[in-house]
This record gives structure tokens, sequence and C-alpha cells, in this order.
């Protein structure tokens, strides 16, 4: 059997003596002592903290493009894996938005990678 609240008439076990989903008690009578209840949400993003990991990430990855191209040198082209490096820590994150950003910077990374061994290889 089980019980139903009459606040948000959620449906609870049969042994809770309170709401799992908002905390109301389910016993006539029955006073809670402590009832924390826990909302499964996302932190807020910080925006300007995204910004900064994008640029930092398309410095990183396209660093040895840039550098090749104007420069005509090949020596910073090792930089180019640092770029990888907050991407894949962004995409293990819980948080739905911030996984979503780290999956592009992954793709910007991969493209600025590729071209910098495109430009290594023409400078050889």
């Amino acid at each position: 059997m089980t019980r139903i609240c009459k606040n948000c008439e959620f449906v609870n076990q049969d042994d809770y003596d309170f709401c799992a989903k908002c905390g109301t008690p389910l016993v006539e009578g029955l006073q809670p002592k402590n009832v924390i209840v826990f909302k499964n949400q996302a932190p807020p993003v910080n925006k300007k903290v995204i910004i900064v990991s994008y640029l930092l990430t398309i410095f990183l990855s396209w660093s040895g493009f840039i550098i090749g191209t104007f420069f005509k040198s090949t020596r910073f082209s090792i930089f180019t894996f640092f770029g990888f490096f907050l991407p894949f820590y962004l995409v293990q994150s819980r948080n739905p938005t911030v996984k979503k950003h780290g999956l592009i910077m992954i793709v910007i990374s991969v493209v600025g990678v590729a071209l910098s061994f495109y430009t290594l290889l023409q400078l050889r």
C-alpha cells in the first residue's frame, strides 16, 4: 500500500511518514523535527568563466597554426595539445550546459590542432 501526499499528490512508499517530494506529514498529527528537502537543480553557470575558457581553448589549440602562419616557426606547435585539457575537463561536469560547452570546445580544439599540424607539415 502506498501513501499519497495531500499537498502535492506524490505517491510515497508505505513506510514513509513524510512526503519524499515536499516534506508534508503523511500521518495526522505528526510534526516534523528536521526535514530537509533536496531539489536536484544544476547550479547556475558563470558566463564569464565559459567565455574565458573558450578564449583559452582557442588560444592554446590554435597557437601552432597562428605562429606557423604568421611567423613561419614551428617551435610552438607542441602547445596545441594543451588546448584539449580544459574541454575534456568540462565534459566531465554534471551540469548539462557546461558539458555542452565542453563538447563544442573539443570540436574547436580538433580543428585547431589539425590546422596546426597541417601548417607544421607545410613549413618543413
